[in-house]
C-alpha cells in the first residue's frame, strides 16, 4: 500500500506527499514527505523501530514541523507499508540487515535529496541500529543523529550465547522464515495496555492501536528466527569499543529507566566510546519514548531542541 492512513485521532498531516519506492533487487517501499508551512530550516528523516510504520508517528511529525523542519519518513522493507519477504504478512522477515542500507539508498536518493538541508536523522530502536551502521560506514549525509532506545543489545537474555548459536542453528537448518520460540503473528500494540513493555501512556498506546483497526495490514508479529539472527550479527560488531570510536558523527542517544527490550547497559557502554556523543536516561519512560507521556516526551523536546542547529523552538 501506497496511500498515509487516517484513523481516530490520528489524521494524516496536511500536506503530506506519499511515495512507492523501489530498491535495486526489486522490492517495494513505502515513503512519505511532511514539509512543513514556512520556509524549512532543515529536514529531519525519521527512522522506525521493528514492527513500526509511518502513521504511528504523526504527531512527532508535527511536532518536527513545528519547529520549521521538513520530515520525511520511511517504512523498511517488510514491515508497515512495504513489501514483505515472505507470503505471511505477519512474518516480517529480512535475512541480513544490509537489505536495510540498500533501502535506505533509495530512500535518500528519491524522497531526501530535493529536501533543505541540513539533514538530520531521528531513529527508533533497530532504526537506531541501522543509523549506526550506516554513520560507521560513512555512508550518510547526515549531518546530527538522535536516536532513542537504540538496539545496541538486546534487554535480560539469560544466556546471551545460547540463544545467539540457536538462532544461528536454526537460521542455517532452514527455520529462519519461522518465528522465534513462542512468537506470534499478533502485534505488540494489538495486545493489552496492562503489561506492555512499549510506553506507560494508555492514550497514546490506545491511538496506536487504533491504527492497525482501520489498517491491521500495517502490523507484523513477531521477529523471525532469520531476522533475529541477522540482529545479532549486527549487534556482535557494536560490542567492540573501536566500533564506536570510528563514528564521527555528532549522535544524541536516549535511554529509557523502564527500557524492558533493548540493554540499556549497552547503550551506556556504547555511548562511552563515542566521539562527539551524548547519553540521556529519561528515568521512569519505557521503550517508545516518542509514545510515552507529555512529561518525558517534554524531556526529549528540550534536549533535541538544544541539539540541532537552528533557531530556538518557541512554544
Amino acid at each position: 500500500m501506497r496511500e498515509l492512513v487516517a484513523s481516530p485521532y490520528n489524521p494524516v498531516p496536511e500536506g503530506a506527499l506519499a511515495y512507492a519506492l523501489k530498491t535495486r533487487d526489486g522490492r517495494r517501499l513505502r515513503a512519505a514527505a511532511f514539509p512543513c508551512s514556512e520556509r524549512a530550516r532543515g529536514t529531519v528523516a525519521l527512522f522506525q523501530g521493528h514492527n513500526e510504520f509511518i502513521e504511528k508517528y504523526f504527531e512527532t511529525i508535527e511536532d518536527l514541523r513545528r519547529r520549521r523542519l521538513d520530515v520525511v519518513a520511511l517504512d523498511w522493507c517488510g514491515q508497515g507499508g512495504s513489501e514483505r519477504e515472505l507470503a505471511d504478512p505477519r512474518r516480517g522477515h529480512i535475512d541480513d540487515f544490509s537489505q536495510y542500507q540498500r533501502d535506505l539508498d533509495v530512500f535518500i536518493a528519491q524522497v531526501l535529496s530535493d529536501r533543505p538541508q541540513p539533514w538530520f536523522a531521528l531513529a527508533h530502536s533497530m532504526g537506531a541500529a541501522i543509523m549506526l551502521e550506516a554513520a560507521h560506514s560513512e555512508r550518510t549525509p547526515f549531518q546530527r543523529f538522535v536516536l532513542t532506545a537504540p538496539m545496541i543489545d538486546l534487554a535480560n537474555l539469560r544466556f546471551p550465547r545460547a540463544t545467539r548459536w540457536l538462532a544461528d542453528t536454526l537460521d542455517m537448518c532452514g527455520f529462519g522464515g519461522m518465528y522465534i520460540p513462542r512468537g506470534t503473528g499478533a502485534s505488540m500494540i494489538e495486545k493489552p495496555f496492562e503489561g506492555n513493555l512499549l510506553t506507560t501512556d494508555p492514550v497514546r498506546f490506545e491511538r496506536n492501536a487504533a491504527i492497525l483497526r482501520v489498517a491491521p495490514q500495517l502490523a507484523i508479529g513477531d521477529p523471525t528466527i532469520g531476522w533475529t539472527n541477522a540482529a545479532f550479527r549486527l549487534m556482535r560488531g557494536f560490542e567492540s569499543p573501536d566500533y564506536a570510536r570510528r563514528i564521527r558523527a555528532a549522535i544524541l542517544m536516549f535511554s529509557c529507566g523502564q527500557e524492558m527490550i533493548v540493554s540499556n547497559a549497552a547503550i551506556e557502554r556504547f555511548a562511552q566510546n563515542l566521539n562527539s556523543g551524548a547519553l540521556a536516561t529519561i528515568a521512569g519512560a519505557k521503550h517508545e519514548l516518542l509514545m510515552e507521556r507529555d512529561e518525558f516526551r517534554s524531556q526529549f523536546w528540550r534536549a533535541f531542541d538544544a541539539f540541532i542547529p537552528g533557531e530556538a523552538f518557541v512554544a
